[in-house]
Parts: C-alpha cells; sequence; structure tokens
C-alpha cells in the first residue's frame, strides 16, 4: 500500500501545483472582487447541491460494489453500477429543473450580501453551471469504480485537463467577456468525465440503461448513503454560514476566504487525499472479510503518514502565511487588501490542518464498517460549534475569524471521532501514535525555527519570493534530517525501501558495465 501511496503521492503533486497555477491566474485577472465572488458562488451551488447527493452514494457505492462482487461476481457488479448510475441521472435532473426555477432565493441563501450587478451575474453564471451536475454525477460513481479497481492515478490525471480549460477560459474571458469563465468551466467538468468514461470501459465496464428500484443493493445504499448525505449537507450548511457572513464582512471576502481554502487543501489534499483514496478500498475489504487487526493497522500507518507530511505543512503555513499570499497571488489585481484578508484567513485555517486530514481518515472507517450515522452525528455537533464561534470570532478577527471557527470546530470533530471509533473496534494504539505525533511536532518545530530565520536572513540580500522558496526547501531539509533521527516505524520503512531500490539501481548499473567491457573485450 505504502509504494501505491507514494505514486499516488506523486501525481496529486502534479494534479495540485495545476491546480494553483488556475488560482494563481485567476487572482491575476480578478483578484478579491464583486466578479470573483459571484462566480465563487455560482460554482458552489451546483458542488453543494450535489455533494449531498453524489458524496453520499459514492460511499455507500465502494463497500456495496465489493460485497456484490465476492457473492455475486463483476456481471453483478457492472449492472449494479449501471443501476447506481443511472437513478443518479434521474436524480440530477429533478437537480437541474429545481435550480433554474429557484435560482434567485438559492443565491440568497449563499451570499445574504449579494445584489445588483453581482446579483445578476450571480444567477446568470448559476443557471449555465448548472448542467454540470450531469457530469458531476458521472464522475462520483465511475472514479469510484475505478478505485475499486486501484486505478487511483488515472483519477487524479484527469483533472489535469479540467484545470488546463479552465485555466484557458480564465485568460479569455478577460478579453471576450466574462461569460466565457463559467462557459469555461463547464467545458473543462464534460472534458473531465469524458475522459473517467474512456478509462472505466478499459477497466472493463460497460454502460447498460437499467433502473432498477426494487434492486437490493441500490436500496440498501441508499440506506447507507442517507445518513452521509445528512452528514455531507451538515458541511455545506458551514460553507453556507461562511461565505454568508463573509458577503456582509467585506467585498471579496468570500474570494479571500476561498484562496486561503485552496491554498489549504492544496497542502492538505497532496498528503490525505492520496493516503485516504488508496486506504478507503483496502480498508472496505478488510471490514467485509471482518479483519479488524489488519483494518486497525492501516488506519493507524495512515494517521502517522499524513501527521508526518501535515504537521511540518501546518508550522510553515502558520510562519509564512503572508509571503505565502504575496507568493501565490501578490500580483495583478490581486491588491494588498486581499492579501490581507487571504493571509489571515490561510493562518487560521492552517490551525485545524491536522484535524481535516485525519478526521478524513476516521470517517472512511466508519464508511466501510457500514455505520454512516456517527459520521452524520459528528458532523452534526461540529456544525452547531462552528456556528456558535463563527458568529463570536467574526466578531473580532473578520473573516480571519471564519476560518479560526472551522479549525477549532474541525479539531474538535476529529477527537470526538477517533473516541468513537475507538468504542467500535477497540484500540487503535492510541499511545504509538502519540509518540510518533511528539516526535513529529519536536521535529517540525525545529524546522519552523530553521526555516524561519533563513528566510529573515535572505529577505535582506534578495527578492522576498525567492528567499521564501530557499528557505521552504531548508526546512525540508531540516525536517526530514530530523525525523530521520526520530526513529519512526513508517519512516524507517520508507527509508529502507529507498535503500532496497537505490542497492538494486547500483547493482543493475554496475552489472550493465560489465557486460560492456566484457563485450568490448
Amino acid at each position: 500500500m505504502k509504494k501505491t501511496i507514494l505514486a499516488l503521492m506523486a501525481v496529486t503533486i502534479v494534479v495540485k501545483l495545476t491546480g494553483m497555477i488556475k488560482e494563481i491566474v485567476f487572482s491575476y485577472y480578478y483578484g478579491a472582487s464583486n466578479i470573483t465572488d459571484a462566480y465563487l458562488i455560482s460554482l458552489t451551488i451546483p458542488a453543494v447541491i450535489f455533494a449531498l447527493i453524489g458524496a453520499g452514494i459514492a460511499i455507500g457505492y465502494i463497500p456495496l460494489y465489493n460485497k456484490v462482487e465476492n457473492e455475486e461476481g463483476k456481471e453483478a457488479a457492472n449492472a449494479f453500477t449501471n443501476n447506481v448510475l443511472n437513478f443518479v441521472m434521474l436524480f440530477c435532473t429533478g437537480i437541474v429543473v429545481a435550480v433554474f426555477l429557484f435560482t434567485k432565493p438559492l443565491i440568497f441563501l449563499f451570499a445574504s450580501g449579494f445584489e445588483g450587478e453581482t446579483l445578476e451575474m450571480a444567477i446568470l453564471f448559476t443557471r449555465i453551471s448548472i448542467v454540470t451536475v450531469y457530469f458531476t454525477g458521472i464522475l462520483y460513481i465511475l472514479e469510484a469504480n475505478l478505485q475499486v479497481k486501484d486505478a487511483y492515478k488515472v483519477v487524479q490525471i484527469a483533472v489535469i485537463p479540467m484545470m488546463l480549460i479552465t485555466i484557458a477560459s480564465i485568460a479569455a474571458s478577460a478579453s471576450y467577456g466574462i461569460n466565457i469563465l463559467i462557459i469555461g468551466s463547464v467545458v473543462a467538468v464534460i472534458a473531465q468525465a469524458l475522459i473517467i468514461i474512456v478509462y472505466a470501459y478499459k477497466k472493463g465496464y460497460h454502460y447498460q440503461f437499467k433502473v432498477d428500484f426494487k434492486d437490493y443493493y441500490l436500496k440498501r445504499m441508499i440506506t447507507l448513503s442517507l445518513p452521509v448525505i445528512l452528514g455531507s449537507s451538515v458541511v455545506q450548511v458551514n460553507k453556507i454560514v461562511d461565505r454568508t457572513l463573509a458577503s456582509q464582512i467585506a467585498e471579496g471576502g468570500i474570494s479571500a476566504l476561498n484562496y486561503a481554502y485552496k491554498i489549504e487543501g492544496f497542502i492538505t489534499g497532496i498528503f490525505v487525499l492520496s493516503i485516504v483514496t488508496v486506504m478507503y478500498p483496502n480498508i472496505s475489504r478488510m471490514a467485509v472479510s471482518r479483519n479488524f487487526i489488519g483494518m486497525k493497522k492501516a488506519l493507524s500507518e495512515a494517521i502517522t503518514g499524513i501527521s508526518l507530511f501535515v504537521i511540518p505543512a501546518t508550522v510553515g503555513a502558520m510562519i509564512f502565511a503572508k509571503p505565502i499570499v504575496v507568493l501565490m497571488f501578490g500580483r495583478g489585481a490581486f491588491g494588498e487588501a486581499a492579501i490581507a484578508m487571504t493571509s489571515i484567513s490561510l493562518l487560521f485555517y492552517s490551525v485545524g490542518m491536522i484535524g481535516v486530514g485525519i478526521r478524513a481518515t476516521l470517517v472512511k472507517a466508519f464508511y466501510s464498517l457500514e455505520d454512516t450515522k456517527t459520521p452524520m452525528i459528528n458532523a452534526s455537533i461540529a456544525l452547531v460549534l462552528n456556528i456558535i464561534l463563527n458568529i463570536i470570532l467574526s466578531r473580532f478577527l473578520g473573516i480571519g475569524g471564519l476560518a479560526l471557527a472551522t479549525s477549532i470546530s474541525a479539531l474538535f470533530a476529529t477527537a470526538l471521532m477517533f473516541f468513537s471509533l475507538r468504542r467500535k473496534i477497540g484500540a487503535l494504539g492510541a499511545k504509538e501514535m502519540m509518540v510518533s505525533f511528539a516526535k513529529i511536532s519536536f521535529a517540525s518545530i525545529i524546522m519552523g525555527i530553521g526555516a524561519k530565520l533563513i528566510f529573515e536572513a535572505l529577505s535582506l540580500l534578495i527578492h522576498e519570493n525567492i528567499a521564501l522558496l530557499l528557505a521552504i526547501a531548508a526546512g525540508a531539509v531540516i525536517y526530514f534530517t530530523v525525523i530521520l533521527f526520530t526513529k519512526i516505524d513508517d519512516v524507517t520503512a520508507i527509508t529502507n525501501e529507498l535503500k532496497k531500490k537505490f542497492r538494486k539501481a547500483g547493482a543493475a548499473a554496475q552489472e550493465e558495465k560489465s557486460t560492456l567491457r566484457r563485450n568490448s573485450v
């Protein structure tokens, strides 16, 4: 599993870099303005509405696909996939009709501060973007299908063309009209869906029009999905509350939160997404066979792996919040006000990064056990806490208060989730995880101090952006040097694996040289 995670992590880095380039281009042309606010809300509405359904269905699909395939074979599993896909397409039609009829009330729900030109723009953009729910539905189901078949990299690679089309549409919209901005986003999602469809067929999927509402597995998936949908709706309500309050605090507030969230997502996505994506199908299989010992070992390794990368990233993001924002977005229409709002948001989002990462892992453990109610209850408690903190902290910290509220509720939800899972399947090796956590935190603090000192020294001699990149590189060297001496099991295992590969490569090179010498003689 470690080899697959490392390979997926490499692909994810490329994907996330492409995504950050998209954000940089977007911020260059439009900054944090009413246009960016309207555009982001128009994309958020279909994403949120379908996320309530699609995420729940995809989560329920993976363990049930494994079950159908084990009990009835590949053809039955393919029939189950088609039944789910066609059911989702019918549901998407209802979503499209509802959004066209109630566009304005929906926008007020997501951004109550919109009025005038911003409101009209958001209405138009939303009615164009809503058609993407059909293709998003296909993506949710067929990406899950590919993950079950261990085709992880394909799912990630398909994002790159989508990002490139979006980047091209952003640049074109600056010269040929803002409508190209939203049309390009729709075309990008369609392109991503088409790539996934082609790869799904290569991996053995074949489409049939089948809708059987009486099918046991479809009913079971819906039963499993309902709590996930409710739990996802809680997460989306968090976003709605954040963006509604942001639209009232400052123009561009929604965009500032979004840019900060994208940076945080870039950091956590590389590591958390890679680990969780590979882990979920594996622990689902273990859950089906009741292999709880293997499941707990996989979870412990995943949590340690996430901590190994996310904790130093958290320290770095907190220390260099403003320089990172300047490096990423500090040009074009992205002015000082936007930099200030985004920097404070990134600082406070960073506080909860480790909570977001570990919670994503624990949630998947519950789903693999076909327990979707516990994560829903957990998310509901976190929602209440987040709303209370949003109202309180935004009064004192403005936009930053919304980000800090999200982080605190994420950390609280993670702790609650951990204890719930421990009660369900027994001890998770918390003592060993805490020892690793302490070692990683120590190495991260040393890294942070060293990187900060290097940055301050270099800033006096060279441009701040170059100084930041060099300080981050030096910090990474300091961190991994310290980590190597802490004797963390997962680090030792990865190091030994790399040593073996280098020895094999060296032996192969030596053998090739010997062969060349013999042939020349």
